[in-house]
């Protein structure tokens, strides 16, 4: 018998516009970096895109190298694009990337319009697709003007191969010169894709929700759970197996030790709500009404449902935000390589 979504599923979510345009986002995103590649199995994959469907998710995110191996993540979405979710295109909003490293080669990096068009043009063909909705440039690039990289997306979208653009780790001063040159070519910038949690605050701090916001430019958050670090697991240490344990982890030993005391009086907030850390982490996350959504990854069904009922309970007293201000404070390591990427390319 072929699976059919719950028909309940648009009902379950208040769905958050994206700045000034006329898309819009489930507040939830399911993202496929680390769970849809080669070493997971494919029947998990599809029980976790079909459960996110039926949750009332409609934004899946993706990139050209997410797996792994690079492409790999693109490859299975598509077959399931062709087999679970036939029909339901027009239903879905799928997004993906290029700038990071996708394969050997001066071709398969950064923001040069030759790799910009090439890779999404792979893209599709990984995904089965004549358009996505969204792509983004995937990080700021120094050494190519972003004047070419953002002619290159506004051809994107000339050419009918996405329907929106935007940014990711952008610095608020480089976002709002992305956003001129694309006006003055008569593009939107729709969206901008930084990291952010609770434990990652730089876009407060470097002025880049301030940014977007006056010029209606949505904001779509990663990491929201700080690489694992907000999900409640690491309350008593560093346990055996998970991701801060395993070597070259961009959050190890030291990272837990520095924040255990700030994770648990956190997690006393969120008890007192309620909730658990993980699920306070994102309603905090999606306080303001300028973050359009959250890019969340699961590897596992009830993962994504427990962390979709965060939505439940979305509203903070002030002294709840008092509380947690005291806490929630910017921990080195839990953004991984994107702390360099947002650096201004004013600064090169």
């Amino acid at each position: 018998m072929t699976w059919q979504p719950s028909p309940e599923r648009f009902a379950k979510m208040d769905f958050r516009r994206s700045g000034n345009s006329g898309l819009k986002l489930s507040p939830i995103t399911l993202g496929l970096w680390q769970n849809f590649g080669e070493h997971a199995p494919l029947e998990r994959q599809r029980e976790l895109v079909r459960s996110a469907v039926d949750l009332g998710i409609t934004h899946f995110d993706l990139a050209n190298n997410y797996g792994p191996p690079s492409g790999s993540a693109e490859r299975h979405f598509g077959r399931m694009l062709a087999t679970d979710l036939a029909g339901h295109r027009d239903d879905l909003v799928i997004a993906t990337k290029a700038g990071w490293r996708m394969d050997p080669g001066p071709y398969q990096f950064g923001g040069s319009r030759k790799y910009l068009i090439s890779s999404l043009d792979a893209s599709l063909q990984r995904l089965g697709l004549d358009y996505v909705d969204i792509y983004y440039h995937h990080r700021p690039d120094p050494e190519t003007p972003l004047e070419e990289s953002m002619r290159a997306l506004h051809d994107i979208v000339r050419s009918g191969k996405a329907l929106y653009v935007g940014i990711s780790s952008y610095s608020a001063a480089d976002t709002r010169r992305a956003h001129e040159i694309l006006a003055d070519l008569g593009t939107p910038l729709t969206i901008h894709q930084p990291s952010y949690s609770m434990l990652n605050r730089w876009i407060e701090t470097d002025g880049l929700v301030d940014t977007c916001g006056e010029l209606g430019i949505g904001m779509i958050g990663f990491t929201p759970l700080a690489q694992g670090l907000l999900t409640g697991k690491y309350l008593n240490g560093v346990p055996e197996g998970s991701r801060a344990a395993r070597s070259g982890s961009t959050v190890n030993p030291v990272t837990v030790e520095k924040s255990v005391t700030a994770l648990r009086a956190l997690n006393d907030i969120a008890d007192s709500r309620g909730q658990s850390l993980a699920q306070m982490a994102l309603a905090w996350a999606l306080r303001d009404a300028r973050m359009t959504s959250l890019t969340l990854g699961a590897s596992r069904v009830e993962q994504l449902e427990h962390n979709v009922a965060a939505l439940e309970n979305l509203e903070f007293s002030e002294e709840e935000l008092t509380r947690i201000d005291k806490h929630a404070e910017d921990v080195q390591g839990v953004d991984g390589n994107w702390g360099a990427a947002r650096k201004s390319t004013q600064e090169h």
